[in-house]
């Protein structure tokens, strides 16, 4: 009988929220720091208004009642997983990489949708 191959299990957290939707931003946030907590392999993508996030100070802008600090998430983040800000956000607002958080890459769709087609990946947005 052959060994059945091991698949490592991912999550994938997309967050098109900042400053409009604070609450569901911080699920995002909230869910991919529980997953590197969990010892998962994390990848956090920072998409339309939570663009703004991967810039330095700007996870103070949202604050949330009974909700763990933005920065603190970010943080989690950052140290065990990855954090992606969209290409093409990035374009529309101006931002390069040179103006984002030490760790934070930017990359396009075609990485997403590879990262969301990787077996044992599961994809949730916010």
């Amino acid at each position: 009988m052959s060994a059945t191959p091991s698949v490592t299990r991912s999550l994938v957290v997309k967050t098109t929220s900042g400053v409009d939707r604070p609450e569901a931003c911080n699920q995002a946030f909230t869910v991919a720091a529980a997953g590197v907590a969990a010892g998962v392999r994390v990848s956090l993508w920072l998409t339309g208004e939570a663009s703004w996030l991967a810039l330095p100070g700007r996870t103070a802008d949202i604050r949330l009642e009974h909700a763990a600090p933005l920065g603190e998430l970010l943080a989690v983040v950052l140290a065990e997983g990855q954090v992606t800000l969209c290409t093409q956000c990035a374009v529309r607002r101006g931002i390069t990489a040179d103006d984002v958080v030490p760790g934070v890459r930017i990359a396009g769709a075609a990485v997403f949708v590879e990262e969301c087609l990787t077996d044992g990946a599961q994809a949730l947005v916010y």
